[in-house]
């Protein structure tokens, strides 16, 4: 007898933060050809891509708590709304 998706994420949420985050990945990754190594080559290149943007002041950054207010301010327009 096969099991359900449902059986089978329930089980996935017994395992340990680094077994669940290993799943996650794994079942991420649409090309199974594609190693580790690709995958974290595509992250160095996407680090890269957006530390050449801070640098160049193409963005802007924000101090975190002017973030935190902004996010503030927005939940708490709409919890009022």
């Amino acid at each position: 007898m096969s099991r359900t998706a449902a059986e089978i994420l329930e089980e996935a949420r017994q395992l340990s933060p680094g077994n669940q985050d290993w799943l996650v990945e794994s079942l991420l990754i649409k090309d199974k050809d594609e190693s580790a190594e690709e995958v974290e080559a595509a992250w160095d290149s996407e680090i890269k891509r957006r530390l050449d943007e801070i640098d160049s002041g193409a963005v802007e950054m924000l101090p975190l708590e002017e973030v935190l207010a902004r996010m503030d301010a927005k939940v708490l327009s709409r919890q009022q709304g």
